[in-house]
């Protein structure tokens, strides 16, 4: 029997085809993180305090160690920091100092990052046994104090350096990472894809690298970024107390002559400023990198007061974060009613849907 062309028309209107999206638009999509004004500025800042920890030292002025003859200068043409008691030149010894805290700060945050990662994920997915062997050795590492640790290993081995330091604190801030990737695992693991690929006779390597782990870089990059925040903070603080079993130039070493030596009393402000300056900018950029990683994962933060709809009548509502827009009846007159039509109450009107 001969289907009609109305019938077809009606079943598959004949209206234009979607197209793809263009190659610009794809690409936008794939560089939204870097678009993101955060994300962007964060990005710019770290990336200049990584250039000045590898070319820091070959680009100093002077001998961070080497003394002078002017005292307690302030900041001129020479001395762009101003010097210390010793004359010592403080915009080389903040240029030479970047590279420990950068080294100490990243490979802590790696070294807790790929343990966290290893035995969060790995005791999430297997569970049994596994799960409950790996979940007591992250409860143990969370009660180690890192800081205190550090301390006695410094005071105790002659030698320990930054690569000291940053493997204690490496190996002591990976379990709360851990804690908080095994309970995002159970979550995806009974997951409808995740299942399918295991029925599929997926190995379980590869369910966990290319179906668990791109779900959770979110979080693993937040891990990353906290403990690198917390490791450079910890590496100054050592420095500031005077912990000389670190690197010899740090930022936290500068502090710590400043305040030894008074440089507050004496009105030096370039003594302290510029290496206070300097933990600020950094730690602004760690987390102005981390609050872009949250925008770009998660639809609702990414469209914070940017999302915009178009009523019907042509107006526009700014969705805002936290607050659900109602729409406001619209101010049309209503349609003239026709004489000799009975025109009902509220009241009656209920009555005679009753």
């Amino acid at each position: 029997m001969a289907i009609p062309t109305s019938s077809i028309d009606a079943v598959i209107p004949s209206g234009p085809v979607a197209e793809t999206a263009p190659p610009a638009a794809a690409r936008r999509r794939r560089l939204r993180f870097v678009a993101n004004p955060k994300a962007a500025t964060g990005l710019v800042i770290l990336g200049i305090f990584l250039l000045i920890a590898v070319i820091g030292p070959w680009i100093a002025p002077y001998d961070p160690s080497a003394r002078g003859a002017d005292l307690v200068a302030p900041p001129s043409g020479e001395h762009w920091f101003g010097t210390t008691h010793l004359g010592q030149d403080i915009f080389s010894q903040v240029l030479v100092g970047t590279r420990g805290v950068i080294f100490v700060g990243f490979l802590a945050g790696a070294v807790a990052t790929v343990l966290s990662v290893l035995i969060g994920v790995t005791a999430g997915y297997l569970g049994g046994a596994a799960d409950e062997g790996l979940s007591a050795l992250s409860n143990v590492f969370l009660v180690i104090p890192a800081l205190p640790l550090v301390i006695i290993l410094a005071s105790t081995i002659q030698s320990a350096g930054d690569l000291v330091v940053a493997l204690v604190i490496g190996f002591t801030s990976w379990a709360w990472g851990a804690r908080v990737l095994r309970a995002q695992t159970l979550s995806l693991r009974r997951r409808d894809y995740v299942e399918a690929a295991r029925a599929s006779g997926e190995s379980t390597w590869r369910i966990v690298l290319f179906e668990i782990l791109p779900n959770l870089t979110a979080i693993i990059a937040s891990n990353f970024v906290g403990t690198v925040i917390f490791a450079v903070m910890s590496e100054i603080t050592l420095a500031f107390i005077g912990i000389s079993t670190i690197s010899e130039w740090n930022w936290g070493t500068i502090l710590f002559w400043a305040q030894s030596q008074q440089a507050l009393a004496q009105g030096a402000w370039w003594w302290f400023v510029p290496a206070g300056l300097a933990i600020a900018l950094l730690g602004t950029a760690l987390s102005l990198v981390n609050f872009g990683i949250d925008e770009f994962v998660s639809p609702r933060l990414r469209s914070s007061g940017k999302a915009k709809v178009r009523t019907a009548d042509g107006r526009v509502v700014r969705m805002r974060v936290g607050f659900t827009p109602v729409l406001a009846a619209p101010t049309s007159t209503p349609p003239p009613v026709p004489e000799g039509a009975a025109v009902l109450t509220n009241a009656e009107g209920k009555a005679a849907g009753r």
